[in-house]
């Protein structure tokens, strides 16, 4: 609905010197959608809906650790009705999408991952010549939770737990950095301490697990 009310007719601007103006949103072109593997369905779709939406055709670049959801993904767009065409998905690690963003010819960038990754995309887009290729990056996030006097010890505890190690803290809205009153913060240390002890390590397909493994050998590594 929202891509029907905005790409559709020219719509006349307010124009107090006597001139007429019109805004007219369309398609620009392809797009490059890189996607992550910590949302491997949410965000890689998410990206190829509003790239579709606005008009454009899409090459589809997931994560190197998450081909197999992108792929049953495109499959259920492409059994919907979507053009073959109108959507590729190229797997592979950082090597294709580097490739992909270096393209002449492409009209814009969908990116979500590091920081680190979307400002070496933002230089290989600011070397083209012609027009300015626009970049939506989302990169990785500092979650922070700032404690009052006032708060339930036992709710702050679960919410930090919930944060900080649902999905094994492999998110960009974990928890990271708990501000706390110097007035409690002892006591919610030791809670904290004591929850992180019961935690369950193990399979995820287990339902008594709290913490599953992390994506890789390079996650773990530098979690180490």
């Amino acid at each position: 609905v929202e891509a029907e009310t905005k790409f559709g007719d020219p719509v006349r601007l307010p124009g107090p010197a006597g001139e007429t103006n019109h805004l007219e949103l369309k398609g620009r072109g392809v797009f490059v959608c890189i996607s992550p593997w910590n949302f491997p369905l949410a965000i890689f779709t998410g990206q190829l809906a509003a790239a579709l939406a606005a008009g454009n055709t899409v090459l589809a670049k997931p994560a190197e650790q998450s081909p197999l959801i992108a792929s049953e993904a495109v499959k259920l767009y492409q059994e919907a009705g979507l053009p073959t065409e109108v959507l590729h998905l190229l797997p592979g690690d950082g090597g294709i999408g580097a490739a992909l963003t270096s393209l002449p010819d492409i009209a814009g960038v969908a990116f979500t991952g590091s920081t680190e990754v979307a400002r070496l995309i933002n230089r290989t887009l600011a070397a083209k010549d012609g027009p300015i290729v626009p970049l939506i990056a989302e990169t990785g996030g500092l979650n922070g939770m700032f404690v009052d006097t006032l708060a339930l010890t036992e709710q702050v505890i679960d919410d930090a737990i919930l944060s900080a190690f649902g999905s094994a803290g492999q998110r960009c809205s974990a928890l990271r950095v708990l501000f706390l009153p110097e007035d409690t913060a002892d006591k919610l240390i030791e809670g904290l301490k004591g929850a992180m002890d019961a935690l369950a390590l193990g399979d995820p397909s287990d339902a008594f697990t709290d913490i599953g493994p992390v994506i890789d050998a390079e996650a773990q590594a530098m979690l180490e």
